[in-house]
């Protein structure tokens, strides 16, 4: 028994030792957790992460996308919110709070059902609400910090806090969350439409993805952040990366700012064909681009 596991607290809800993470992302790639662990709800993460050792790593998991699992794993505790965390409740005429775990496509759902407008971007954001919030995720002209009024949170101390948006700092996919925190619940704010109209906007941003996209293959989103006043994938383009390979990895011939896993790629090929990608932009462009895709764990 490691010094970890015989120190790990009590809980209500799923302790996994050596978890693999890789059917977990959508890369289909990548190491295990050293522990994950699924809350059954809110007090049993609380009391979990106020009773574990204040040395041992912490790391929220959502639906996966947005990530890169290096092939060594990940140290420490994972934090994946399940069905518990996943329920979307209509406050009023413009107002829903949504679960950490809740998919875009459930929260965008709701609110068109709820007669909300103003929330269909999410429909076409992989993910869920604890990364939305984490990332500032946007599409479509919209961002988070568009419509979050709060967030629920809880710190790495176990401690259950309440955080405006004005107190997560938001600039362009990036937020000054507290790390270690784990996203439980958000509150968005949109503006009343009709149901119809709302679910033909959604169907529109679907249909415009899957025309643009490769949505049907292992891939981890967008790649790069855009740059001021220029696009990543335009970038990668005239850089003459796409169809690049290292190993099973891939640029998307579709979309030159995704990345894909053709079959066999370990995590290390994809990283490593992102930083040539990189590399290649800076001697073409000038231009450094920056990873939108978190990179987390150690290496084989």
């Amino acid at each position: 028994m490691t010094a970890l596991a015989a120190s790990l607290p009590k809980v209500s809800g799923r302790l996994t030792a050596g978890a693999p993470l890789a059917p977990l992302v959508w890369f289909k790639a990548g190491g295990a957790a050293e522990w994950l662990f699924e809350p059954a709800d809110i007090d049993d993460l609380c009391t979990f992460l106020a009773d574990l050792d204040p040395a041992t790593p912490v790391m929220g998991l959502g639906l996966g996308s947005n990530l890169i699992v290096r092939d060594g794993g990940v140290p420490g505790v994972v934090v994946r919110l399940g069905k518990a965390f996943a329920k979307v409740e209509r406050l009023d005429g413009t107002t829903i709070r949504c679960g950490g775990g809740a998919s875009g496509i459930l929260v965008s759902s709701a609110a068109r059902d709820a007669g909300i407008a103003g929330i269909e971007f999410l429909r076409s954001i992989p993910g869920a609400v604890g990364g939305f919030v984490r990332m500032n995720g946007g599409a479509y002209g919209r961002e988070v910090k568009d419509i979050l009024i709060e967030c629920e949170v809880v710190l790495r101390s176990g401690e259950r806090r309440t955080l405006a948006n004005a107190d997560l700092g938001y600039t362009y996919r990036h937020s000054e969350l507290p790390e270690g925190a784990i996203v439980v619940s958000a509150t968005f704010r949109g503006h009343p439409g009709e149901p119809q109209a709302i679910g033909a906007e959604m169907d529109r941003i679907a249909a415009e993805r899957e025309a643009s996209q490769p949505l049907r293959s292992k891939t981890g989103g967008s790649t790069f952040k855009n740059p001021d006043g220029h696009k990543a994938w335009a970038l990668v383009d005239a850089a003459g990366c796409r169809g690049l390979t290292i190993g099973d990895a891939q640029v998307s011939e579709k979309h030159t700012n995704f990345l894909l896993n053709l079959g066999g790629a370990t995590s290390a090929d994809i990283e490593a064909l992102g930083e040539e990608v990189r590399r290649r932009v800076k001697a073409t462009s000038g231009i450094e681009l920056e990873w939108e895709i978190q990179r987390v764990g150690v290496a084989k």
